[in-house]
């Protein structure tokens, strides 16, 4: 399964989706995008975000106040670099995309701090 992915993915996608690396803030490509579409698992495709959730969080990172359905998504506790998070996964195929922290918008509080490089948009 490794080589597969090493055969889809740029190195760097590869180490962020299946190593669980980050991106360096403001360094994204969907950080300041702002276009209608939905946002898809760069390895599987498979939806996740919708652009009506997406907000400028100033995190330097893609924000999403939610996912496009509660089952696109996987929540693991990560208590990597000294702190205890959420990592999100991919449900379907457990790319790495990033960590939910509780400090977005209101009323849900949630923001879905995202890679870019973990996704793929999809413009309508």
């Amino acid at each position: 399964m490794t080589e597969k992915w090493k055969e889809k993915l740029s190195s760097e996608e590869y180490l962020i989706c299946r190593q669980k690396h980050t991106e360096p803030p403001f360094s994204g490509e969907y950080d300041k995008f702002f276009k209608e579409g939905i946002y898809n698992c760069k390895c599987c495709e498979s939806k996740l975000f919708q652009s009506s959730d997406k907000y400028d969080s100033g995190s330097g990172w893609p924000s999403f106040k939610k996912p496009i359905l509660d089952t696109a998504i996987q929540y693991t506790e990560d208590k990597s670099l000294n702190m205890t998070r959420i990592e999100i996964k991919c449900s379907k195929c457990g790319s790495h995309l990033g960590h939910v922290f509780d400090d977005g918008p209101a009323p849900l509080y949630k923001r879905y701090c995202i890679n870019s490089l973990s996704l793929c948009f999809i413009g309508e």
